[in-house]
């Protein structure tokens, strides 16, 4: 017998097959960074030879991000390239668009494998203004208002202070196939993700005015894929997304952003057809900016970035947290011995975190992990006790100080000046400026309150150099 179908029936088909072809697509790509450089090369495949600018001009065009404020600095994404599969289409439309949910979930941002989570707007806006503005010697026209100052200006108005928009961070589901990504907080119009994905913008955006990057994919995998060695930060190239914020801070002044935000107020204010403010609005507006901008400037440049409990797999604290009593006067510098040796990648620190506080659970009968903060060799700082409880690290001080270890085992060698660099520097700093610690604090190694060799012998010589080493008496 011969089979045969009608065209209507053919048509039908054809349509539930590119349907089922497109639904298998998007569910086999997490909101992982590396499954959304496959989608990148997806379309780069797509259209071979296409320019990095024509690639990023798809994607925005596939995300909706067109609307005339991205118009009036960047081309308009409809008009002409080649048409997209449907099924890479809705994965890169679900993948780029930001937005919060009611319960919520923040959507639009994918992983990177360093642990951190970046929103792709902005990211993906910065990188085709600094594409498109190659030549131009006066920096790159729109990239601020593209990458953050436009989000920046969206509470800034006296009666919603910008300091209650700033954050907060989240966790994923899962680290190895990230589906979900649920706030730690009340939803803000401008999350750790979104802040994120604006500084790449702007670092990689003012990175690619300087060269001309074959493919798009390439630039991303460079800068969120690359691999350390045993040497850490202290040997890695300066374009990697562990580099974000010390990047961040050599190419952007808090006057120069505040400015941008300003302007990107009034832009939009223009585009939507409402007048010009008058010189008491823009006022202000100003004196607004200003004051969110110190908040900003605290927590996303001075501050250094902090990997949170739950996207290392801490296990819940057993019983009431006992809260301190801030600020407090001492920093307490440790090794951890076991794990001997440092970790360099997001996956191992947060293994070694994970042993280490069901050392101290079940083995030492502890309610949590007994730090308050742990230094990897990451480029990062991971969230122990964390600012709030106290912890149960220097016996007899625990109400009175922090206590900061290193992943390793320093009686003969140092940790990486990367990671030293982060608690001196940036940790302490942050402590200072947040009402945590008193700004004449004192640093102080395990040993001097404590019967111990810890931090270990080649590292506590080291502190002796630090700024705030004290050699006075225990308290």
């Amino acid at each position: 017998m011969e089979f045969r179908m009608d065209k209507g029936c053919w048509k039908h088909t054809l349509t539930l097959l590119v349907v089922l072809v497109g639904a298998c697509a998007e569910a086999s790509l997490s909101w992982h960074m590396d499954d959304f450089i496959k989608a990148v090369k997806q379309v780069e495949d797509g259209d071979p030879g296409s320019e990095p600018v024509a690639v990023l001009k798809r994607l925005r065009r596939a995300a909706g991000l067109n609307d005339a404020f991205i118009q009036h600095f960047l081309s308009d994404a409809d008009s002409g390239g080649p048409g997209m599969d449907a099924g890479l289409s809705a994965y890169i439309r679900k993948a780029v668009q930001h937005t919060v949910t009611e319960d919520a979930r923040e959507e639009g941002v994918v992983l990177t494998s360093d642990g951190t989570t970046v929103a792709l707007a902005p990211l993906l806006l910065g990188i085709e203004a600094g594409l498109l503005s190659r030549s131009e010697r006066r920096g790159v026209r729109g990239l601020y208002q593209l990458t953050l100052a436009k989000d920046l200006a969206l509470p800034s108005s006296p009666s919603s202070p910008l300091t209650k928009f700033l954050g907060p961070d989240g966790c994923w589901d899962n680290v190895t196939s990230p589906q979900v990504f649920t706030l730690l907080d009340s939803p803000s119009l401008l999350t750790n993700a979104q802040l994120n994905g604006g500084m790449d913008g702007v670092v990689l955006g003012m990175d690619a005015r300087s060269r001309r990057p074959l493919k798009l994919s390439s630039l991303l995998t460079e800068y969120y894929c690359h691999q350390l060695d045993s040497r850490g930060l202290d040997a890695a190239p300066r374009l990697i997304s562990r580099r974000r914020r010390e990047n961040f801070r050599g190419l952007v002044s808090p006057p120069v952003l505040t400015r941008q935000v300003v302007k990107s107020a009034e832009l939009q204010r223009r585009l939507t057809g409402r007048s010009k403010m008058d010189v008491k609005q823009r006022k202000e507006l100003v004196a607004v900016v200003k004051e969110g901008m110190k908040e900003f400037v605290h927590k996303y440049i001075d501050c250094p970035p902090i990997i949170p409990r739950c996207m290392w797999g801490a296990k819940p604290y057993r019983g009431t947290p006992t809260n301190l009593s801030l600020p407090l006067s001492f920093l307490y510098i440790h090794h951890t011995v076991t794990p001997s040796q440092p970790c360099l990648t997001h996956e191992q620190c947060s293994a070694d975190m994970r042993s280490m506080q069901r050392f101290h659970q079940e083995d030492r009968g502890w309610d949590d992990i007994g730090y308050s903060f742990v230094a990897g060799s990451d480029g990062y700082i991971y969230e122990g006790r964390g600012w709030q409880w106290q912890g149960a690290h220097t016996l007899g001080h625990n109400s009175i100080g922090y206590g900061v270890s290193f992943i390793g085992n320093y009686m003969a060698s140092l940790p990486s000046q990367h990671s030293m660099g982060l608690v001196r520097d940036q940790l302490a700093s942050c402590a200072v400026g947040g009402g945590r610690l008193i700004a004449n604090y004192k640093v102080q190694g395990h040993r001097q309150v404590v019967n111990t060799l810890c931090p270990g012998d080649a590292f506590y010589n080291e502190i002796k150099g630090w700024d705030h080493f004290w050699t006075g008496d225990p308290v």
